[in-house]
């Protein structure tokens, strides 16, 4: 399986067919060529006479960037990045002839990995066909050998809560889609439907993006293969008694919905031959949705009528309308690697939970005790912790935002996890900046853990038994897989060991409520925020409660670096401009290690240079960073923990009359310090036939047992 520090080979399954798109790509398409397997960004597509029989096909695309800057500048341009992204390369989905020409204008090379991603879902479609009919039944809890619809969803959920009553509740989330569709989950746990005493909750979810069809898939199935181990499999039954788990297998019914159907390989050129209007008819007629990525949202602040959303989103896919639901959470909401632009596929929405689906799962955060939270995506084969920005990264506070404060444990089960799935244990930062994500909200408001799973390794939907494999695990794994990282995850959630805990004694009967209020960071501001969960004491008048801590990482001190003052070494060089097209290198040697190396490359005219950065190894020089922006910006590279040794500073000439440049080449040494923490309590009450009978201020942190004897406060 690839790791995000190497490159995956190219597959090129197929040879790409005509590709007819949805006519409002029309005007974008006209006059581009269809791509070879590979591209430079020195040699943009041929021109082509305009016709419908030339539409231009979806496709998946590898971009080279070398360096943090490389890909910053790849996530400013407003293209569809997956979250399949490595050291030197980032994944990009090319919905329109407008997004291959923005890579060529800004000179980025790239190789296409999958040249039609619609003809790709027809090739998948036979596939799965194949694979049942072999298989008849598949190792899945369910047996399933394809995708499910949003309608086999909420049947599955039903008839689960419907088998199972002692361990499963279907429940609706209170918040319908903007299109008017329900959402729903199921919650699972001994004693299900009784009120609960004290036992932490394990919420899995899946399809936050409409395209991402394993991530509702595997939160599904481990619903279903938890209700039916239950009893007869011991671990799972020991691990129910002590926790509830949570799956909301679907968050965007909108987006699936439309991607599943109105999507799922629609291709109508069969029709042709009956097309009054020779094959017009049916072109127009194709919506293309299978990769759409956001939710129905088509104006910020203006409900979409009910069934209404499959004629408004006309962009290619629905690339272009919608929130990136995944974006529009309150956890540093409007920071670095979320767009403020409606049109752009990380669009974060007018203001944090802006969205009904986020506003639902925000509830379910806030009133349960989230001690582990996973929310499924795919692709990469990764799991993300946070937080999604790179420490070094200058907050709106005017520090680095450093790492969490529990950096060490959040690895930790991630390697855990790895060691299931064979996914890589990384920062989302690693891939690139990132801020309003599911599990950086839920873990910096609660505290309880938090990750994103990218499942498999190459597609948004692969071949079903792909999913399979990634569910029951495959070669080195097989028997493990994502089931054996999810009982892992459910294990950490029942476990008082990461959490607080509070035990005691309290009429039975009684009701007892945390809760506090607080302000949760935005990127530049704050909003309005609290939890507020609540048990019932059991008949026996004693409780274990477990419960995230009282203060939340944002509050903890945490550790930063900041770089000195003064550069330990610092070389200016000007240099002749060389010739159009052609470059100069200029030598600079690091005597030791720098935690931060920074190049900057500046001319006189507002015109193009670019910049690259390469480092001495042997007999071999590598690339390790490099800048290329828009003609008149400056260009910089900065690296992190450079090693010492000899540097290469390349600079292009790719459209400049200047007559000489300017490189000012400076090494850091940082400054680590530990900032001011502070601490936070909860309030708790004890309620009695909805009357608050006592009151106290709780300090509780992780790993801490905290007893209580509320018997008399509470009569």
């Amino acid at each position: 399986m690839p790791t995000p520090q190497s490159r995956p080979a190219f597959r090129h399954p197929f040879r790409r067919p005509a590709l007819l798109a949805a006519a409002c790509a029309l005007s974008l398409t006209a006059g581009i060529a269809p791509l070879a397997q590979s591209s430079s960004a020195q040699e943009p597509p041929p021109s082509v006479d305009a016709g419908l029989a030339d539409f231009f096909a979806p496709r998946l695309v590898t971009v080279d960037t070398s360096g943090l800057g490389e890909k910053e500048r790849l996530q400013s341009l407003g293209l569809d990045l997956t979250e399949h992204a490595g050291r030197d390369y980032a994944e990009v989905v090319i919905h329109t002839a407008a997004d291959l020409r923005t890579l060529v204008d800004n000179k980025l090379d790239y190789d296409v990995r999958i040249p039609d991603l619609i003809a790709r879902d027809l090739q998948v479609r036979a596939l799965d066909a194949a694979y049942g009919l072999r298989v008849g039944r598949s190792p899945l809890p369910s047996g399933r050998t394809s995708y499910r619809t949003s309608k086999d969803y909420n049947r599955d959920m039903r008839l689960l809560a419907k088998k199972h009553k002692k361990v499963v509740k279907r429940f609706k989330l209170p918040r319908p889609t903007l299109d008017g569709r329900d959402v729903y989950g199921v919650e699972i746990g001994k004693g299900v439907r009784k009120p609960n005493t004290g036992q932490p909750t394990f919420f899995l979810m899946g399809v936050h993006h409409a395209r991402e069809w394993p991530s509702g898939e595997l939160a599904m199935e481990f619903a279903i293969d938890l209700a039916t181990s239950y009893g007869t499999n011991k671990r799972i039954t020991r691990l129910l008694k002590k926790a509830r788990v949570i799956v909301v297998p679907v968050v965007n019914e909108d987006g699936f919905n439309l991607s599943r159907t109105d999507g799922e390989y629609v291709d109508l050129r069969d029709l042709n031959d009956y097309d009054p209007l020779g094959g017009t008819g049916t072109i127009l007629a194709t919506p293309g949705r299978a990769y759409m990525r956001k939710n129905c949202r088509i104006v910020d602040g203006v409900d979409t009528p009910d069934a209404t959303c499959k004629l408004l989103l006309a962009t290619p896919g629905g690339f272009g309308a919608g929130v990136d639901l995944n974006r529009n959470y309150g956890g540093f909401w409007g920071g670095p690697g979320a767009s403020e632009l409606p049109v752009e596929p990380t669009y974060r929405g007018a203001e944090a939970f802006s969205e009904p689906e986020t506003q639902n799962i925000r509830d379910l955060v806030r009133t349960r005790n989230v001690t582990m939270l996973i929310s499924n995506h795919t692709f990469g084969n990764l799991i993300l912790r946070p937080n999604g920005v790179n420490p070094t990264t200058v907050g709106s506070d005017g520090l680095p935002v450093g790492d969490s404060p529990d950096e060490k444990g959040l690895k930790q089960l991630g390697a855990r996890m790895a060691a299931q799935n064979g996914f890589a244990n990384i920062h989302g930062w690693q891939l690139y900046d990132t801020t309003g994500t599911t599990e950086d909200y839920s873990y910096n408001a609660t505290g309880g853990f938090g990750y994103t799973f990218e499942i498999g390794p190459n597609e948004f939907h692969p071949p079903y038994e792909e999913v399979v494999d990634e569910y029951v695990g495959a070669g080195k794994y097989r028997g493990k897989g994502n089931r054996g990282a999810y009982l892992l995850a459910l294990e950490h959630a029942a476990d008082p060991t990461y959490s607080g805990t509070l035990k005691g004694k309290a009429p039975k009967g009684a009701t007892l409520r945390l809760a506090k209020k607080f302000d949760s960071p935005t990127w530049e501001s704050s909003f309005e925020d609290f939890v507020d969960t609540a048990i019932t004491v059991p008949k026996s008048g004693r409780f274990s409660w477990v419960v995230n801590p009282s203060t939340r990482p944002v509050l903890a001190a945490k550790t930063i670096e900041t770089p000195k003052a003064k550069p330990f070494k610092r070389q200016v060089d000007t240099e002749p401009l060389p010739a159009p097209t052609g470059s100069t290198d200029v030598e600079f040697v690091l005597p030791r290690k720098a935690d931060i190396l920074e190049v900057q490359l500046d001319w006189a005219t507002p015109d193009d240079l670019d910049l690259e950065v390469y480092r001495q190894i042997g007999d071999r020089v590598v690339q390790v960073g490099t800048s290329g922006n828009a003609p008149g910006a400056k260009e910089q590279v900065t690296l992190t923990d450079a090693a010492r040794g000899t540097y290469v500073l390349r600079v292009v000439n790719y459209a400049s009359v200047a007559p000489d440049f300017t490189l000012t080449t400076e090494a850091f040494e940082s400054v680590t310090r530990t900032t001011e923490g502070s601490i936070e309590r909860y309030t708790l009450t004890c309620e009695k036939n909805g009357t608050v009978k006592a009151r106290k201020k709780v300090l509780v942190d992780r790993g801490q047992v905290k007893r209580l004897d509320l018997r008399k406060a509470c009569r």
